[in-house]
């Protein structure tokens, strides 16, 4: 019969505690960050922009979550219109043919070039900083008037150079980082759909003076 390590109790305690003193560390020092990502989120929406994710891994997975909680809804006991969202890992024939034809480099950033526009918020989310294809999908938008916020780890890599802003989970272990990244697109969504205002066609105008952060 297959049993667990010996040592299952004290690495369930171990990882636990890592996680929880990534988010102690980040109460301390990324509030601010946080904060001035879900202003220009606000910005974007009620200037009737979108918002577009993308990222590898279990940062793609991420980057689906949180733009799936923008078009559906974060809390059901909250109902409000969706908000425009697009995760740019989603599209299977896109993303193979376009890697198979230019390479795997380029995939995020032809699709911010057909599909963003001047205002929209690009949100490239790399544990490491030195993913290739999210940089290239930051530089093209910080280069096209577009809003680059970046989503990364302690160390940060080449992600703050081609950002407008970063969002840091402040550990190097991959684990904690996105754990720390999902609990921060919960907490955008939650900011910006309280911060917008809604009538029965969607974002109300003046929302982007009607509440302020």
């Amino acid at each position: 019969m297959a049993k667990l390590t010996m040592d299952a109790v004290a690495r369930v305690h171990r990882h636990i505690e890592g996680s929880m003193e990534t988010k102690r560390k980040l109460v301390e020092g990324g509030i601010d960050s946080i904060l001035q990502a879900a202003r220009i989120m606000v910005e974007c929406l009620a200037a009737d922009g979108k918002i577009l994710l993308c990222g590898n891994g279990g940062s793609a997975a991420d980057a689906q979550h949180i733009a799936a909680e923008f078009v559906s809804v974060l809390n059901q006991t909250f109902p409000r219109p969706g908000l425009a969202s697009i995760a740019l890992t989603t599209d299977s024939s896109m993303l193979t043919g376009s890697g198979n034809d230019f390479g795997f480099a380029g995939v995020f950033e032809r699709q911010v070039q057909a599909l963003g526009r001047p205002g929209d918020v690009v949100i490239g989310i790399s544990t490491s900083g030195t993913s290739e294809n999210v940089l290239r999908a930051l530089v093209y938008a910080k280069s096209h008037g577009m809003h680059a916020i970046g989503m990364t780890g302690e160390g940060g890599g080449k992600l703050p150079g081609v950002s407008h802003l970063v969002l840091r989970a402040p550990s190097r272990v991959t684990q904690y980082i996105q754990e720390s990244h999902i609990m921060m697109g919960h907490i955008l969504c939650d900011l910006v759909e309280q911060s917008l205002e809604f009538d029965e066609n969607g974002i109300a105008p003046g929302s982007r003076i009607a509440k302020t952060l």
